[in-house]
């Protein structure tokens, strides 16, 4: 029987400084990689078919018991690039919104933009397939997250990124995803992994050249827009998002 832990991985680049490391001995002779979109991922824990994963902090309020592990994630202190509304009208002219099916802290996220900062109330639209980016046109926008929204950025006339929107009105980082477990991990092995995530980010330059990106630059997407350190600032932008998510809604403030 294969005892390696099953770890569910996104499938977007901006986790490949991470995976870098996963990828070397020690660690990835005691686990099995498998990638799939955020909100698969959040499932996939849920159902039992992975051990660990990098999922959405938006799906932790669901869970009745759950650890995070190590000290990484996938966030951003600043514009992160890659989770935007995109729209060809400004936000008081929007109409209708779709909202990325492979979203769930995005999709949470901009809904609290929405009510506490741009008080907008447009009709939304949970999207099902990749064809509702057809539909960003006129009073119609769309969220948008991941590798798609690097390549929409060069689409759209207005783009709202929801982070530095987020950081706006909060003063605070946002989180996106992190490593969660439902049981406890031993202890020898999450100081394992954690040096394995911490590699990647020692070898930038080598992931950016193995990854090359026509979008984008991804040596500034990885070292300037995204924050993979899960530290006590980015803990209390979570906590505060997470606070949102139990409807207790305190006030933001910068």
């Amino acid at each position: 029987m294969d005892k390696r832990i099953k770890v569910g991985i996104v499938s977007y680049r901006n986790t490949r400084p991470l995976i870098y490391g996963l990828q070397q001995q020690p660690i990835s002779q005691q686990i099995n990689l498998l990638e799939a979109i955020p909100s698969q991922l959040a499932n996939m824990l849920i159902d039992g078919q992975i051990d660990l994963g990098l999922v959405p902090v938006a799906i932790l309020p669901q869970l009745k018991e759950y650890h995070i592990i190590g000290n990484h994630c996938i966030a951003t202190d600043t514009e992160v690039a890659s989770v935007c509304l995109f729209s060809e009208v400004p936000l008081n002219e929007i109409e209708t919104i779709y909202l990325d099916y492979q979203s769930r802290s995005s999709v949470a996220l901009l809904k609290i933009l929405m009510r506490e900062s741009w008080g907008i109330n447009p009709e939304l639209i949970l999207a099902t397939d990749e064809t509702y980016r057809n539909q960003i046109k006129g009073t119609t926008a769309g969220l948008v997250i991941g590798d798609r929204a690097l390549e929409q950025r060069r689409q759209s006339t207005f783009i709202y990124d929801l982070a530095s929107e987020w950081r706006a009105i909060t003063g605070l980082p946002f989180v996106f995803a992190a490593w969660v477990s439902l049981k406890p991990l031993s202890e020898s092995f999450i100081k394992e992994f954690d040096a394995a995530n911490a590699l990647g980010l020692q070898h930038i330059d080598e992931i950016v050249a193995a990854h090359p990106y026509p979008y984008f630059n991804l040596k500034k997407y990885y070292t300037l827009h995204l924050s993979y350190t899960f530290d006590e600032r980015k803990r209390k932008g979570m906590e505060l998002f997470l606070s949102h998510l139990h409807n207790q809604q305190p006030a933001l403030v910068n």
